[in-house]
């Protein structure tokens, strides 16, 4: 009988054994009390009820209060078509740009080795820890009438601030680590095996690049363009201060939803504040499916 079990044992693999462990684990979680438990997911659905559910039902109660003819007619005045024209370009601009320099400095932190790399870590990671409002700020300081190129540009009839390209400079700064840290991992947990072996076949670093790292990596990309074009579409401190909120000309949704929410005109602010509300469901939305994908990608490497 000893023998029997000893042989059984020999027979489960090493991935068997570690699911059985991590399904041990999991049932050691469950010790709390039923009532314990049910408090603490009464607790979270209570939080997100009163936090997220609730401000978004108010604010598509609000946009619709009047009806569905006077939410059209909020959506179609001047100020908001050229609000919502404004926010596309500048989050088509920022996004481009920071999907052309996340796939670059992904695919330089995650495949090589050199001098600098914690230091380019670090810059990547600068927009998290610097307040939106202090970003524009610097826009400001550099090309503003009396910052550092502000003579230059005034020499030469360029308008950066109060114009399209100070609020998508600032939109892009703001924006910029989102591709960027969504693909640094993940190239870094698939490795440069595959990257070699094309390499080792004759294939040239461009040919490896869209071959074999783009299409291993193409769900990231998306993610990371959606988490981007999200916050670029909803960015508001930044893109105050540069944008001098003429209107008509440079203000993007958010700032045209302050606008008209202090202007009283309740329906119109709203109205504009629900295509940004659509915007985090969809985001929301699609962010699942992407993280779907992306787990089931990374299940498939494994095994």
């Amino acid at each position: 009988m000893t023998l029997q079990i000893a042989e059984s044992a020999s027979l489960v693999s090493p991935d068997a054994r570690a699911r059985a462990h991590a399904a041990a684990a999991r049932d050691s979680l469950r010790t709390e009390p039923r009532a314990v438990r049910i408090t603490i997911i009464a607790l979270a659905m209570i939080f997100l009820t009163v936090f997220v559910v609730l401000p978004l039902v108010v604010v598509f109660a609000q946009a619709f209060s009047k009806g569905i003819l006077a939410y059209l007619a909020a959506l179609a005045e001047p100020e908001a078509l050229a609000a919502i024209k404004l926010t596309l370009l500048v989050a088509a601009i920022s996004v481009g740009l920071n999907l052309v320099f996340g796939l670059i400095a992904a695919w330089a932190i995650a495949k090589f080795d050199f001098r600098g790399k914690t230091f380019l870590i670090t810059l990547i990671d600068l927009p998290f820890s610097v307040s939106p409002v202090i970003s524009g700020l610097v826009f400001v300081l550099l090309f503003g009438a009396q910052g550092y190129f502000g003579t230059w540009l005034r020499e030469h009839d360029i308008q950066i601030l109060f114009a399209v390209p100070g609020i998508a400079l600032a939109t892009t700064f703001v924006t910029f680590p989102f591709v960027a840290r969504a693909l640094i991992p993940l190239m870094q947990e698939q490795g440069t095996q595959e990257e070699e072996a094309a390499i080792s076949l004759g294939a040239s670093g461009l040919q490896t690049f869209f071959r074999v790292t783009l299409p291993n990596i193409k769900w990231g990309v998306l993610y990371g363009v959606l988490l981007c074009n999200a916050r670029a579409m909803g960015e508001f401190g930044a893109v105050s201060v540069v944008s001098g909120h003429i209107r008509g000309e440079t203000n993007t949704m958010p700032l045209l939803v302050e606008i008209l929410y202090n202007e009283y005109q309740f329906v119109a602010a709203f109205a504009i504040a629900s295509l940004l509300a659509m915007l985090a469901l969809i985001t929301l939305i699609a962010k699942t499916v992407l993280e779907r994908h992306l787990n089931e990608g990374q299940d498939a490497r494994d095994h």
